[in-house]
C-alpha cells in the first residue's frame, strides 16, 4: 500500500484524485493539507480513503506530492524537510524550482521527481511528463510510475524540458477549450442536437490534431486541405497572441 500526502489541496489535487477514483485506483491512504482548510475538507468529503492532516503528518507519507504554486515553495518546503522519511518520494507538480532548488529547500533530500499533470487526467486521458532526480532509485521511480499510470500517459523526460511541457501540455487546454466550446455552441445554433454538436466537435478536434501531427504530410499541405478559411485573415493576430503571452512566460520560468 502506497500512502499519499498532498501538500496543497487545490485544482490539481482534485484532478488526480478524481482520475484515480474514475479508474477504481484511489490510494488506500491519502492525507491532504492546505492553508485553506475548507479546500482540504472538501477533498476529504468527496473521496474515499482521504483525510485532512497537519503538515508534518502529510510529510510522513510514502509519496509526498507538492501541489503548490511556485511562490509558496520557499516558505513551505523547509517546514516539511525534517518530517520526510528517508525512503519517501517527493513529487513536485510546480514548473519551478528545479531539482537543485527543491533539494536545497528540503535540506538536501534527493529522492525527487517533477511532473506536469494536465487536466484530462481527471478522466484518465492525461499527458503527464515526469522527470526523475538522480537520487531517486529504480524502485522509487517504478512505484511512482505505477501510481500515476491510471491518470494517462506518463513519458519520462529530461528535467530541462519540464518548463516547456508546463506551457504546452499542462496549460495548453486553456488555450483551446473556449474555442472548442464556441464551435459546440454554434453547431447547436445551426441546428445540430447537443449530442450531435459534441460528437462533431470532438471528432473534428481529434482528427485535425492527428492529421497535422501524425500524418506524413507537410504543414503547408495540411493547411491546404480545406479551401475555405473563414478565419484566415485573423491567423497572424492569433499566432501573435500565443507568442506574445507564452514566450515571456517561458523565459520567466527558466530564469
Amino acid at each position: 500500500m502506497t500512502r499519499i500526502g498532498f501538500v496543497g489541496g487545490g485544482r490539481i489535487a482534485r484532478i488526480m484524485l478524481e482520475g484515480w477514483k474514475r479508474a477504481g485506483a484511489l490510494p488506500a491512504d491519502v492525507k491532504v493539507m492546505d492553508a485553506d482548510a475548507q479546500l482540504a475538507a472538501r477533498l476529504a468529503a468527496d473521496f474515499a480513503n482521504t483525510a485532512t492532516a497537519a503538515l508534518d503528518a502529510v510529510a510522513r507519507q510514502d509519496v509526498v506530492i507538492i501541489a503548490l504554486h511556485p511562490p509558496l515553495m520557499a516558505e513551505v518546503l523547509p517546514r516539511i524537510a525534517s518530517a520526510l522519511r528517508p525512503d519517501a518520494v517527493v513529487l513536485s507538480l510546480a514548473p519551478k524550482p528545479r531539482f537543485a532548488g527543491l533539494s536545497r529547500l528540503l535540506g538536501g533530500f534527493s529522492r525527487l521527481a517533477r511532473q506536469n499533470p494536465n487536466a484530462p487526467s481527471i478522466i484518465g486521458r492525461g499527458f503527464n511528463p515526469i522527470a526523475f532526480a538522480g537520487g531517486l532509485d529504480e524502485p522509487g521511480r517504478g512505484m511512482l510510475l505505477d501510481l500515476v499510470a491510471p491518470l494517462g500517459s506518463t513519458p519520462v523526460v529530461a528535467e530541462e524540458t519540464i518548463e516547456a511541457y508546463a506551457l504546452i501540455s499542462a496549460m495548453g487546454p486553456t488555450y483551446l477549450w473556449f474555442q472548442f466550446d464556441v464551435l459546440r455552441q454554434l453547431a447547436a445554433e445551426f441546428g445540430l442536437s447537443e449530442t450531435a454538436a459534441r460528437q462533431a466537435v470532438a471528432a473534428m478536434v481529434h482528427g485535425a490534431a492527428t492529421t497535422l501531427l501524425e500524418s506524413d504530410l507537410e504543414v503547408d499541405q495540411v493547411l491546404d486541405l480545406v479551401p475555405v478559411k473563414p478565419l484566415g485573415e485573423n491567423e497572424a493576430a492569433i499566432t501573435a497572441f500565443y507568442r506574445d503571452r507564452l514566450v515571456p512566460l517561458y523565459a520567466k520560468l527558466i530564469a
